[in-house]
């Protein structure tokens, strides 16, 4: 067994642990201040799902608010979001942004054309503003979704995505999150589907990234990956650090 396949067993031992200091944070970040609950943007994908799971464990259903924010979206999406609330007891809601971005990329585009990654992102940041309406509204945080290898490319769009009030799975890798994921009782359909993050039809995160998941947990696990796979993973982190940090100021 090779140091990755190590790693991933060894994690799968202790999974149950893990799941317990996650749903641990939670509680802190939440209950310690005194707030109301959460709310955690649903996509019908493995990260969405483990953190509506973790946060239904720490904070009961009735303080969690999970929305799907569809704009134009494809029906299995919408399907596993459904087989997610019905399996972990999500109090499942839909917010349609599909009007909103047809309503501002016009006027965006009144000023210059729009390729397909910036409507994506777009969308992104439309579905943040509706979150952090209802967390408002409710004096509720907004629970990040994005996993360590995402984090470490910077594959997630700033002030959508990127942005949020904590994130308990912040510190696992795809792989991890898939373990992890079994082990909260994600629907199997959502667990072995392509990640994507549903920017537009057939988006798939391995395409968009140009590597597999594979290629970036081995390279932040083990430290060792393919060549070419990894000259592109470096690249992306070095010009993804301003997603990682504050601002600059002077």
């Amino acid at each position: 067994m090779d140091k990755f396949q190590e790693h991933l067993a060894n994690y799968q031992i202790h999974v149950k642990e893990d799941a317990e200091k996650r749903v641990q944070f939670i509680r802190e970040q939440i209950d310690g201040p005194g707030l109301g609950g959460a709310v955690v943007g649903i996509s019908g994908g493995i990260d969405s799902a483990v953190t509506a799971a973790l946060c239904v464990q720490a904070l009961g259903k009735e303080r969690v608010i999970g929305v799907w924010l569809p704009a134009y979206s494809q029906d299995v999406h919408a399907e596993d979001a459904q087989r997610l609330a019905d399996a972990i007891g999500l109090n499942l809601v839909t917010v349609d942004v599909g009007a909103a971005f047809d309503a501002i990329v016009p006027s965006i585009e009144g000023v210059l054309p729009l390729d397909a990654k910036t409507k994506g992102n777009t969308k992104a940041r439309l579905r943040m503003t509706v979150l952090y309406a209802i967390a408002n509204q409710k004096g509720y945080l907004v629970v990040d979704t994005c996993n360590r290898s995402e984090v470490y490319v910077g594959y997630m769009t700033k002030g959508g995505d990127g942005l949020a009030d904590i994130n308990p799975v912040a510190s696992l890798t795809k792989h991890e999150v898939r373990i992890l994921a079994a082990e909260l009782g994600v629907p199997t359909s959502i667990i072995t589907k392509a990640p994507s993050a549903d920017l537009w039809d057939g988006q798939t995160d391995e395409q968009e990234m140009g590597f597999t998941y594979e290629d970036l947990d081995r390279l932040l696990i083990t430290g060792e990956t393919r060549p070419e796979a990894k000259e592109r993973i470096e690249y992306l982190h070095r010009i993804s650090e301003h997603k990682r940090n504050l601002m600059p100021e002077i």
